[in-house]
């Protein structure tokens, strides 16, 4: 459900959602608070690929490259909330002291392993913020306010904690997370899969199937997923440059080709994109 309509911020909140899904790449301006509540997922996020396990916090800033391959065999349980920082501003103001959004600004992307009284804590907050969410009455408007900053204070807390870190427990994830962390690294060089078979030492079939059966797509999308938002990226950081020069930053060879791309994922043509972006900061 999406609240901006009737807020004057931008705040999208949805409750332990059992919805199906498809693996696709994406990413998006707001920062992202996630839940997993059940199930079993791989989410990959940037060069990084988590195992999820129920009460794993997932703070992101968004910008990055993100996507949860799950299996459908299973009931598939998260709370997801998007919002956007800028607008936040104003329903933040009595909390100057504390900057609840230091997380996000200086973790960007970051899983939290929550169990005992901190997972009852953060379970506790997001139900609490459900109960308010709906509601437009002024008294209700006030309570989900605070809700919602009581919900950034936990966070906050938690964040300032000493982390735990769960690497991918399998021997298959762990190859994968190369796969992935040199694609990262290198996606703005003319990749093949002749050259991922030398670079990485196995074999091209084998590190292809591997790929689509750990993150749900196959290496040449994550690896054009990665191209277009960096391409993205470089509008809004460097509106000087031209379509043409960003295109060919990214590792496409033939504009296009990049504009064909960029519109299939974007659902606008890089010229159409790079004026929307100009417009709008």
């Amino acid at each position: 459900m999406n609240v901006s309509a009737t807020r004057p911020y931008r705040l999208d909140y949805s409750y332990r959602s059992t919805g199906p899904i498809d693996a696709i790449f994406h990413s998006h301006q707001h920062y992202e608070i996630y839940y997993f509540h059940e199930g079993v997922c791989n989410y990959l996020i940037g060069d990084r690929i988590y195992t999820l396990q129920p009460g794993d916090l997932i703070l992101m800033n968004g910008l990055t490259l993100h996507c949860a391959k799950i299996d459908k065999k299973v009931p598939y349980v998260r709370t997801i909330i998007h919002f956007d920082p800028d607008s936040l501003q104003p329903l933040l103001a009595w909390s100057q002291s504390v900057n609840v959004l230091q997380p996000f600004q200086e973790l960007a992307n970051v899983r939290l392993s929550l169990d005992g009284t901190d997972r009852e804590q953060i379970e506790h907050s997001l139900h609490l913020l459900g109960t308010k969410y709906d509601r437009s009455d002024p008294v209700g408007e006030g309570r989900f306010r605070l809700a919602f900053a009581d919900l950034l204070h936990v966070v906050y807390t938690l964040c300032r904690k000493p982390m735990q870190h769960r690497d991918p427990p399998t021997e298959k994830e762990r190859t994968v997370q190369r796969i992935v962390s040199y694609l990262d690294n290198h996606y703005a060089d003319d990749l093949h899969l002749e050259e991922l078979q030398e670079q990485l030492h196995m074999s091209k079939f084998y590190m292809s199937k591997l790929f689509k059966d750990v993150t749900g797509v196959t290496i040449f999308e994550f690896l054009y997923r990665r191209r277009i938002n960096q391409a993205k990226i470089e509008f809004m950081l460097n509106p000087g440059n031209t379509v043409t020069d960003v295109c060919y930053q990214v590792g496409f060879k033939h504009l296009a080709h990049f504009s064909r791309m960029f519109k299939q994922q974007v659902g606008e043509t890089p010229e159409q994109y790079k004026r929307r972006v100009q417009t709008n900061t």
